[in-house]
C-alpha cells in the first residue's frame, strides 16, 4: 500500500500539520507523524483543502469533442485542483436518457483524473415540452440526482412543477438555468448604461429574476428541492434570500467570473466577455460577494464552457456564449472573496466542496481532512502570484477572460483517492 506524507500543510487554511494517506485514505492527521517508508511532500506553507467538486462543468462530450472531451475536461480539473465534476446535460445527443448518462459516466471513469457525475436534462432534447426518463436516468449506473437543462430555461411552469414533484421521489435536484426566453430575445449583454451606449441588445436582471421568484415558491408548493444555477444579479439575491428565511428548499450557485467582471469589460468589443447570463455591474459584483460571504448563496460553480476558437474569435453578435473556468476558479475565489477578507479558507472548502458535494449527492466528495476519510485532497500555493496564460491549459479550449491577468494562488498538488493527479503543478 502506497504512503503518501503531506508535511506542514495549513489544513483548512489553520494550523500546520501532517497528513498521512495511506492508499486511498487519509490515515492520520497531526505533528511530526512518522515518515518511515512515504513518499513526502513539503508543503510549508501551503494550503490543504479537500478536492474541490463543481456542480456545474460543461464536458462537451458526445458530440462537441472539438471544444472539450471527458478527457481534457477531467485533466482541467484535476489541475484546478477538483476531484468531482457534474457535467451538465447540453451535448450532442442530449443526456435525457439512462444511455447517454452512462456513457459520459464510464468515459469519466476509464480516465480517471477525477469523478464525473452527469447530470440528466429535465425534458426530452431540453426542448422544454416532455419531462425526460428522470427516474431511469437515477436508477442508471449513473445514479444521476441533478437534472437541468442548462443553457435553456425549464420556462414552462406546470412542466417544472412536474420536474420538481419526480425527483422528490428519490431526493434529487432540479438545477434551473433562470432565463425568461421571450425577455431576452436577441440579448447580446445585460441592459443597463453599457448596453444603451454601446448600442447591443439588453439582457434585464429582470429575465432572471423573475423566473427564480417563480421556481422558489413552485419548490416550495410541491416541497421539493430547486437549485439556481449562475445566479448573476442583485435582484436574484434579494429572493434567494427571503425564500431561504421562509424555509423553503433552495440552494444557489455563484460563478468565479460573475465575481469578479462586469460589464464594463464588453466596451472592448472582445467576445471572451460574451457569456450566458451576461457579466453585470459593479453592483451586482458586490452583492454577490456579499451572499456568497453570508451563505445566502450556497457554493462557487465553474459554469466551465469550452468553445473551439473559430466559435470566439469572430465578431461579438456571432460568437458562442461562454467562457472556461476549471484552471482559474481557485484563483478567483483566492483573489475575490479570501485576499479580501470576505471569506477564510475553511469557508472556502465549504463553497467549493463540502456544499456542492451536499447537493449533488457526490458520495466520498466534501468530506473533512481527518483520518478515515477518503483521500480526495488539493493542495495551494496560496502566496505564488502569476499571469495566466492559457497556452499551458489542459482544457482543450483557450476561451478564458483571464489572459494575461495576474492572479493569485496556484494549485500544486491534487489527489484523487490517494493517487496523485496533479504533482507540482504538473499532470501526472
Amino acid at each position: 500500500m502506497s504512503k503518501i506524507l503531506i508535511r506542514g500543510a495549513k489544513v483548512l487554511g489553520g494550523e500546520p500539520q501532517d497528513v498521512l494517506i495511506e492508499g486511498e485514505t487519509v490515515a492520520a492527521v497531526g505533528r511530526d507523524l512518522d515518515t518511515e517508508g512515504a513518499e513526502v511532500v513539503e508543503a510549508a506553507g501551503r494550503v490543504l483543502l479537500p478536492g474541490l467538486v463543481d456542480l456545474h462543468t460543461h464536458l462537451r462530450e458526445p458530440g462537441r469533442e472539438d471544444s472539450e472531451t471527458v478527457l481534457t475536461g477531467t485533466r482541467a480539473a484535476a489541475s484546478g485542483g477538483y476531484t468531482a465534476v457534474f457535467a451538465m446535460a447540453n451535448t450532442f445527443p442530449v443526456a435525457d436518457t439512462a444511455g447517454v448518462v452512462e456513457q459520459v459516466w464510464r468515459l469519466g471513469r476509464e480516465h480517471g483524473y477525477c469523478d464525473v457525475q452527469p447530470i440528466g436534462a429535465v425534458t426530452v432534447g431540453l426542448e422544454g415540452r416532455k419531462l425526460a426518463e428522470l427516474g431511469a436516468m437515477h436508477e442508471s449506473a449513473a445514479g444521476v440526482t441533478v437534472f437541468s437543462d442548462d443553457g435553456k430555461c425549464v420556462d414552462d411552469a406546470v412542466i417544472m412543477r412536474r420536474a420538481l414533484e419526480y425527483v422528490k421521489a428519490f431526493g434529487g435536484v432540479v438545477a434551473q438555468h433562470a432565463q425568461e426566453p421571450r425577455l431576452t430575445e436577441g440579448a447580446q449583454m445585460n441592459e443597463g448604461v453599457v448596453s444603451a451606449e454601446l448600442g447591443l441588445g439588453g439582457w434585464p436582471a429582470v429575465a432572471e429574476e423573475s423566473v427564480i421568484a417563480r421556481d422558489v415558491l413552485l419548490a416550495e408548493h410541491v416541497g421539493s428541492r430547486v437549485h439556481i444555477c449562475h445566479l448573476s444579479t442583485a435582484g436574484s439575491v434579494e429572493i434567494v434570500r427571503w425564500a431561504k428565511s421562509r424555509g423553503i428548499d433552495v440552494t444557489a450557485e455563484v460563478t468565479p467570473h460573475h465575481l469578479l467582471l462586469t460589464d464594463e469589460m464588453v466596451r472592448t468589443y472582445n467576445p471572451v466577455y460574451k457569456v450566458n447570463p451576461p457579466l453585470r455591474t459593479e453592483r451586482d459584483v458586490l452583492a454577490l460577494r456579499e451572499a456568497l460571504a453570508d451563505g445566502t448563496i450556497d457554493i462557487v460553480a465553474t459554469d466551465h464552457a469550452p468553445h473551439p476558437h473559430e466559435d470566439k474569435d469572430c465578431e461579438w453578435a456571432a460568437a458562442a456564449m461562454g467562457m472556461v473556468g476549471l484552471e482559474t476558479a481557485l484563483s478567483v475565489v483566492q483573489d475575490t472573496m479570501v485576499d479580501t477578507g470576505l471569506l477564510t479558507w475553511a469557508e472556502v472548502a465549504d463553497r467549493m466542496s463540502f456544499a456542492p458535494a451536499r447537493i449533488g449527492r457526490a458520495s466520498g466528495h466534501g468530506r473533512p481532512v481527518s483520518a478515515g476519510e477518503p483521500a480526495n485532497l488539493t493542495l495551494v500555493d496560496t502566496a505564488y502570484r502569476g499571469s495566466v496564460d492559457p497556452a499551458g491549459f489542459a482544457s482543450r479550449s483557450r476561451n478564458t477572460p483571464y489572459e494575461g491577468r495576474e492572479l493569485p494562488g496556484r494549485v500544486t498538488h491534487t489527489w484523487l483517492r490517494g493517487k496523485a493527479t496533479l504533482v507540482d503543478g504538473k499532470l501526472t
